[in-house]
């Protein structure tokens, strides 16, 4: 008789941001499989999501990984549902609307690695700033780039696990760094970026440092804010073939209530990170353009040497969005534009 460890992963009712959970369930002779994961439930009272008096929330498994980091252990990332077995009003997940998986997403998600003991990003000195900008990025050196034996050991869990993270890299300040994450459908892409987080939150605990998600951790200064680029693609992007597509389906982005819509989804704090600098759109204005950093939502040069098929990416969610509901959001967006599908 052999025992598993599965640790349950879900998000609480933490506002104005969600936190992730867990808890380890011990099954006998389990299969490995997403199947043979049984519901579970958790106090709610605890976790900002139940009154004391009816405190019971479910766990409903919807993914499962193996986690490298333990012994016969896996990872079980889960939706919240209500004691009568509804979604909860903090699953984001329940609001996607892609059963056909049409929709692929690939997220780039930027943080901030921070030392306890001064509050300040991996590079920062006790007092004061590291030189400025510009030597960090992609960086190499003990000089520029801060935790990397932290990111290289998250990388290779991420592997281990079978997430499709396809690359890391040093950002553009000091102790910041991103991963991307690729799936097709927003439900499987919004798994694999919170179980890679969950790991990566594990893992900078082992090393005493926490992970910073705020978009804009070091306040109104020079340094770059942390953003979660959301780069999407459906049928249509990906075999539209003329620019008349990528405009139809840019605009359907620009009317005021889904402009409103996503800004509510794309993080909280995401105002201070907004302002038109550091290779960012104002949160109040709204535009795309061909390879524009600067624009809300970028057509990558890629896709137009393809013939126009390929994928857009929005550079609006900040760090700290959850991906299931910048998925939701995304998807409601563009079949807004109802665009024929080419061929």
């Amino acid at each position: 008789m052999s025992k598993s460890k599965l640790e349950y992963i879900w998000l609480d009712g933490t506002e104005p941001t969600q936190q992730l959970r867990s808890k380890t369930k011990i099954l006998k002779d389990f299969s490995g499989d997403l199947a043979d994961c049984p519901m579970w439930s958790f106090d709610g009272s605890s976790t900002n999501q139940a009154s004391g008096g009816a405190s019971d929330c479910l766990l409903k498994p919807v993914a499962i990984y193996p986690d490298p980091d333990r012994r016969n252990a896996f990872l079980v990332m889960t939706e919240v549902l209500s004691a009568d077995g509804t979604p909860h009003a903090t699953n984001g997940r329940a609001t996607i609307d892609d059963d056909d998986n049409d929709f692929w997403f690939g997220f780039e998600q930027e943080y901030f690695l921070i030392d306890p003991a001064t509050n300040l990003p991996l590079g920062f000195p006790h007092n004061g700033y590291p030189a400025p900008q510009g030597p960090y990025y992609c960086s190499v050196g003990g000089k520029n780039a801060f935790g990397r034996e932290i990111i290289e050991e998250h990388l290779d869990l991420c592997i281990d696990a079978g997430l499709n993270i396809e690359g890391i890299n040093a950002e553009v300040a000091a102790g910041q760094w991103e991963f991307q994450i690729f799936a097709k459908g927003g439900k499987d892409a919004g798994d694999q970026i919170w179980v890679a987080r969950y790991l990566l939150e594990r893992t900078a605990e082992k090393y005493g440092v926490s992970v910073d998600l705020h978009p804009k951790p070091l306040g109104d200064t020079d340094w770059n804010g942390s953003g979660m680029h959301c780069n999407f693609s459906n049928t249509a992007l990906r075999t539209a073939g003329n620019k008349e597509v990528y405009d139809k389906i840019c605009e359907a982005f620009a009317p005021a209530e889904i402009i409103e819509a996503c800004i509510s989804v794309y993080g909280a704090y995401n105002d201070q990170r907004l302002t038109g600098k550091h290779e960012t759109q104002s949160i109040d204005k709204f535009s795309y353009g061909i390879s524009d950093r600067g624009a809300s939502i970028r057509i990558p040069i890629a896709t137009v040497e393809n013939g126009w098929k390929g994928w857009l990416e929005d550079r609006r969610p900040a760090s700290n969005a959850d991906p299931y509901k910048v998925s939701a959001v995304v998807i409601k967006a563009v079949k807004s534009a109802d665009v024929a599908v080419a061929g």
